[in-house]
């Protein structure tokens, strides 16, 4: 039995007995007394766990708290592996949060699993040390936008919004129903019903200049609308319901290692072909996001029989060789 699971059942013979003698503890744990001292002293100096010693009782209980007996132990309770694993977790998040929203809120989490650990503590700080989460081309969100997004999200209340479109310069002002918060290559969107549009959108929160929670209730979407019209097809604005062209990408069997381990869209379909390439193929809408993906992989990819994808290629490659020209 190891020490998350003595915990446990500390906890069930207290709730369930009241008072329980040190000897019966022992029996019940079989550990040896030094354990079980540790045990206990750990529970109440490291976790504030309300267990006093009843010498009219002879034994171990929860502690009477206003008036009545607090029936449970604090907090949550995980093995070590698993401490660690949530502690990892805590750090790779911290890579996606901008200004600290997030880490704010789950700080008081954190400093728990810390305790938890007990003399691993320092092991734990350690560790959160050797996870790196490296951001590349990140976009920050205000917390203020972050924070009020993501309460009407759950709140299922409209916000308003003066909103900055980045294709033509404009800014407008949109009431919208949040329906997602997405993460997509460092940046943070908001997939949310526009009720000037009457149709579904995607906002980069970035872009947002202001916003304004509203007192009406938000739209619902169900989830798997919201799948079927903005993640159809490659890239961040790949849906939009619009029709959507199977692009054909065959690899070099050098690039094909690495590609074959990646997902570039839920639906892809792949082979491997004969000679060592892969053949991977992917739906899209738009050819200029899938365009840019495809040109990091320079002369190790070849797209098949798509005219529209190779134009918008050559294209870049074009403005690209005018650029550095």
């Amino acid at each position: 039995m190891d020490r998350t699971e003595r915990f446990y059942k500390i906890e069930r013979l207290l709730r369930s007995r009241g008072c329980v003698g040190f000897d019966t503890l022992l029996e019940e744990l079989d550990v040896s007394r030094a354990t079980l001292k540790r045990d206990l002293q750990y529970l109440r100096d490291r976790l504030a766990a309300p267990i006093v010693y009843d010498r009219y009782g002879n034994g171990y209980r929860f502690e009477a708290a206003a008036g009545r007996a607090r029936q449970e132990l604090p907090g949550l309770w995980f093995s070590e592996s698993e401490i660690h694993a949530l502690l990892t977790m805590h750090q790779l998040l911290a890579g996606l949060d901008d200004d600290g929203v997030l880490s704010r809120h789950l700080q008081p989490m954190l400093d728990k699993l810390q305790a938890m650990l007990g003399a691993d503590e320092g092991e734990a700080k350690e560790l959160m040390r050797r996870v790196k989460l490296i951001s590349t081309a990140r976009r920050r969100v205000p917390s203020r936008h972050f924070e009020l997004l993501g309460s009407a999200l759950v709140q299922r209340k409209r916000v308003w919004l003066r909103y900055f479109k980045r294709s033509d310069r404009s800014t407008s002002e949109r009431e919208v129903s949040p329906q997602r918060l997405v993460n997509y290559r460092n940046t943070w969107y908001l997939d949310a019903w526009c009720h000037a549009s009457d149709g579904l959108r995607r906002f980069a929160l970035d872009a947002v200049r202001e916003a304004r929670p509203l007192d009406t209730k938000a739209r619902h979407v169900a989830v798997k609308d919201l799948e079927a019209e903005l993640d159809a097809g490659y890239g961040i604005y790949g849906g939009r319901g619009a029709k959507l062209t199977w692009a054909t990408l065959r690899f070099s069997p050098e690039a094909a290692q690495w590609v074959s381990h990646e997902e570039w869209h839920a639906a892809q379909k792949s082979r491997w072909l004969d000679d060592g390439r892969y053949e991977l193929q992917v739906p899209y809408s738009d050819p200029t996001e899938l365009a840019m993906d495809i040109l990091r992989h320079g002369d190790s990819v070849e797209v098949v029989g798509d005219k529209a994808l190779v134009a918008s290629i050559g294209e870049r490659l074009r403005k690209a060789a005018r650029l550095y020209a």
